[in-house]
């Protein structure tokens, strides 16, 4: 398409604006943007998800060739791949994608809101809330059947995730509660440092019920629930496909219809009302839905931290224009979740670590660089 002035009608039903086109229909009563170079990046994304996802299912402690990888999805292989593939390793892979998904579109969601790039669910509380819900039942309902990851097989299917996404619940409700003020119109105004400072003692409060509990506990019950709250896909399977993927599919709807409303309120709050949005209203339901995100994602793989904080900024740097990129960042999470797993599985031989783990090793050492930039352009 060749280059024209801003505005200008390239053919019937599309119209170039900057580097952006914009699609119309019914004489203009319909329209959607389209960005080329973010759909452009969200194929790429897409496609190293699907690299990453193959190399995941044949490496293990048996490589298994990519053409018996294909017949073992579809269950064509022999039975030993196909057991291998199906029960092992294509739910982990697949509870990857979606927990990283999950992470990239809550972090992406609450970056946007706060205007703040270090804000994510991990650094304001909800995390900590899901792993406060989570040890409190495996601490008090696990007894002597922990088994890996600090739960019975029972246990771990039902309770934790219910007390993960009851304690992500309880900290959103705590950080909404304070986070936000009473307006004089009568509604609830929020204020995003605020809620940005709240989530950070709530952090800090919700880990030390957290360490509190560990102490307290037996010594075999807080070794082995310890292994929870690093955050690993070890031992995945279908049965923790279910909760995020629900999710995603009820919320992710939601969360592109509020897309341009997020948009909007990602340029400031007075920016956002002089455009007809109606900011505090906006701003909970996609609070609501980001945390949402969050606590199902911890209560599938347990407290991985630094997905929803790196995946948001990798994403803005690829597609490199405004608007908040959901689909991009959803599926950078997915990719670095995936990576991330891959290097615990092989970084150390015959040992396998948390991908919670390799999340930290990477991020912390991001969100100090982060960190010292803003500071310099203060």
């Amino acid at each position: 398409m060749t280059a024209t002035r801003e505005g200008s009608r390239t053919r019937p039903g599309f119209v170039r604006s900057g580097p952006d086109i914009v699609a119309t229909a019914r004489g203009g009563a319909v329209s959607v943007l389209i960005r080329p170079r973010a759909c452009a990046v969200a194929v790429g994304m897409l496609g190293l998800v699907f690299v990453l996802a193959c190399l995941a299912l044949a490496i293990g402690t048996r490589w298994i060739p990519l053409d018996e990888v294909v017949q073992g999805v579809f269950g064509t292989a022999d039975r030993t791949v196909n057991l291998t593939v199906q029960r092992l390793r294509l739910p982990r892979v697949v509870v990857a994608v979606l927990v990283g998904a999950a992470l990239g579109l809550s972090g992406s969601i609450v970056q946007a809101i706060t205007r703040n790039p270090i804000a994510a669910p991990d650094v304001i509380g909800v995390t900590a809330g899901a792993s406060f819900g989570a040890i409190a039942v495996l601490l008090g309902f696990g007894g002597a059947s922990f088994g890996y990851g600090g739960a019975s097989a029972e246990l771990s299917q039902v309770g934790v995730p219910i007390g993960a996404v009851v304690g992500a619940l309880l900290a959103a409700a705590i950080v909404l509660g304070i986070g936000g003020s009473r307006s004089p119109g009568g509604g609830m105004a929020f204020s995003a440092q605020r809620v940005v400072l709240v989530g950070i003692v709530l952090h800090a409060a919700f880990m030390g019920l957290v360490h509190w509990g560990l102490a307290a506990a037996d010594v075999d019950q807080a070794s082995k629930a310890k292994v929870w709250l690093v955050g690993s896909l070890h031992g995945r399977g279908w049965e923790h496909v279910s909760g995020v993927s629900l999710t995603l599919a009820v919320l992710l709807p939601v969360a592109l219809l509020l897309g341009s409303r997020l948009a909007a309120l990602s340029l400031g709050e007075s920016a956002a009302t002089t455009l007809g949005v109606p900011v505090a209203r906006t701003q909970v339901g996609l609070f609501v839905v980001a945390f949402a995100f969050a606590g199902t994602a911890a209560a599938a793989a347990g407290p991985i931290n630094f997905v929803a904080l790196l995946a948001p900024q990798i994403a803005k740097r690829l597609v490199r224009g405004s608007g908040v990129p959901l689909i991009t960042s959803a599926l950078t999470g997915a990719a670095l979740l995936l990576a991330a797993d891959l290097l615990a599985r092989l970084a150390i031989p015959s040992t396998e670590l948390p991908a919670g783990a390799v999340t930290a090793l990477v991020g912390a050492p991001y969100l100090l660089w982060l960190v010292v930039r803003l500071g310099g352009r203060r």
